[in-house]
């Protein structure tokens, strides 16, 4: 909140309360579709961009995990074999089979095949 010293404080606090009831229901709407294995399709939020260490997804892959669900992660451009407690895979089919669920910032068609089982907000392929 240093950074933002000249708004008002209230309106940071709201941002940060929206932020994380956004993050608690989209936990909230996946785990209401009882899957075992959840696989996060990709950390990036933009296409071409590499920035995924401060990824709201985090949060609600934390949420999930303090459920019991298991998390995996298909991200090619991590190094680690797990991150943020989840295995990341190397295989996208081999992701996308052992998935029972796939959070997707947006349908690519490297998932289009197994859309059936995507969960995004990207209604339009285009966001």
């Amino acid at each position: 909140m240093a950074n933002y010293s000249n708004v008002p404080n209230d309106i940071i606090r709201a941002i940060v309360d929206s932020n994380t009831t956004r993050k608690n229901f989209i936990a909230e709407s996946i785990l209401k579709k009882n899957p075992t294995t959840v696989g996060i399709y990709r950390l990036i939020m933009k296409s071409g961009s590499d920035n995924y260490r401060a990824s709201s997804i985090q949060g609600i892959m934390k949420r999930l995990q303090a459920q019991g669900i298991e998390v995996i992660l298909y991200e090619p451009v991590l190094k680690e074999d797990v991150f943020f407690e989840a295995r990341v895979m190397k295989n996208l089919e081999e992701f996308k089979e052992k998935s029972d669920l796939v959070v997707a910032n947006r349908i690519t068609e490297e998932i289009m095949n197994v859309r059936d089982k995507v969960y995004t907000r990207d209604l339009y392929g285009e966001d």
